[in-house]
């Protein structure tokens, strides 16, 4: 695995990033905050929560297929016991920038890390770099 500065660097050359598990409630958590930074941050940034049509005055995606034209680098800042099942659609879609969101806990890093190695050219699990 590559040291976390190469990874996120190779990560933030993307521009067309989505970020899973953005909440309706945006003070209870932390992908709300990432998400918020890449947007500042200049990045076109798609919202993926399939329980709402809207997060963050911004249009909200039910799943990664969804989003218009695709995306080059995914958040996945979901629970740990679905975060496979985004692992597997990134894989589908041909999606190889991925960053395991790390916060209280395990977050999003689970098994299916592992598996997002051997498919994917980058994954990585731990806490966003300070540059988001």
């Amino acid at each position: 695995m590559q040291n976390i500065k190469d990874a996120a660097a190779e990560f933030l050359a993307t521009k067309r990033i989505a970020v899973t598990g953005v909440s309706r409630t945006p003070k209870t958590h932390g992908s709300n905050n990432v998400y918020r930074r890449l947007r500042e941050r200049g990045y076109q940034v798609f919202a993926v929560n399939p329980n709402t049509g809207q997060v963050e005055g911004d249009r909200s995606y039910p799943d990664l297929a969804s989003i218009p034209g695709g995306v080059d680098a995914v958040v996945i800042g979901t629970r740990p016991e679905i975060d496979g099942d985004t692992m597997r659609e990134c894989a589908e879609l041909g999606i190889k920038h991925v960053w395991m969101h790390r916060g209280p806990g395990a977050g999003s890093v689970s098994p299916a890390a592992a598996v997002g190695h051997k498919l994917m050219r980058l994954v990585y699990a731990g806490h966003v770099p300070k540059q988001v």
